[in-house]
């Protein structure tokens, strides 16, 4: 294990189902270049918990994300909470890419890197929801697994991790060998017990949203050639996965009507309450 830490965060854009305006090709997978796209929602916690390794037992932070080249909105989204370096895996090559084909490009990319002592990585992705990328990408590279992480703990010297993990409403405590994958849990809580940690966060918070700014010059794109990508393992060349049909995704309200009341003005307020109970009726 290198002396200083090298984090992975693993980002992924997922269709802004706000917007309504999601596009599929003809073989029913998604088109996200055409498609209005935001960082997914799980992976704030995973940058959550990068920033707190970050904090705690110093080292990098690096951000990778798999998508088109507009993608690079969410991997500065990304930067905006923490990272040091940015890298958007982006080739025509690695388009409608299933999990298993996305964990290999995954797994090439942090190779090149030079390995990570922690993956970060969200629970599920809002458009997919199978949760299967980090525990397929953790196999392919040999690293030790926790899924469902709550909270954790790093002895870098010593070479071990230990995690706190929720599952169905009981609390379990695992301990293991780095190099690991850890997958937060939507219950993941950063926590800063000294004044020391709580002043570096507000450090590395602000240095983060300045370096967002110029987010291109802490940029690196990588396709499928520079990550010596196997054609017949990434894409959808190297898709297992069959869609067979997708249902359409219904437009959300565009407009919803309000009405602003005086918090101070008795009458408007006893209109609030007589509504609340006939509805309650």
């Amino acid at each position: 294990m290198a002396q200083e830490l090298n984090y992975v965060v693993l980002t992924k854009g997922v269709p802004d189902f706000r917007e309504g305006k999601v596009v599929f090709k003809e073989d029913n997978t998604l088109n996200r270049a055409a498609t209005p796209t935001v960082m997914n929602p799980n992976d704030y916690l995973a940058l959550e918990a990068a920033l707190e390794a970050k904090v705690k037992y110093g080292g990098t932070v690096n951000i990778i994300c798999m998508g088109p080249p507009p993608y690079k909105k969410v991997v500065q989204e990304g930067m905006q909470r923490y990272a040091d370096h940015l890298y958007l895996l982006s080739d025509a090559k690695f388009a409608a890419a299933d999990t298993l084909a996305t964990a290999e490009a995954i797994r090439l990319a942090v190779q090149k890197l030079g390995g990570a002592d922690i993956i970060f990585a969200g629970f599920k992705t809002a458009d997919g929801e199978t949760g299967q990328t980090g525990p397929q990408a953790a196999w392919k590279l040999g690293y030790s697994l926790a899924t469902h992480v709550i909270r954790y703990n790093l002895n870098p010297e010593a070479g071990i991790f230990e995690v706190t993990r929720s599952i169905k409403d009981e609390l379990e405590f695992v301990r293991g060998p780095l190099p690991a994958f850890l997958v937060t849990d939507p219950a993941f809580k950063s926590e800063y017990r000294t004044a020391t940690q709580r002043l570096k966060l507000q450090d590395y918070r602000e240095e983060t949203k300045k370096r967002a700014y110029q987010f291109e010059e802490f940029l690196t794109i990588w396709d499928a050639a520079a990550l010596g990508a196997d054609e017949w393992k990434v894409g959808i060349k190297g898709s297992p996965t069959i869609v067979e049909a997708v249902d359409p995704i219904p437009r959300a309200p565009s407009e919803r009507k309000a009405r602003v009341i005086n918090g101070r003005d008795r009458d408007q307020l006893q209109g609030v309450v007589e509504l609340i109970l006939e509805r309650r009726a």
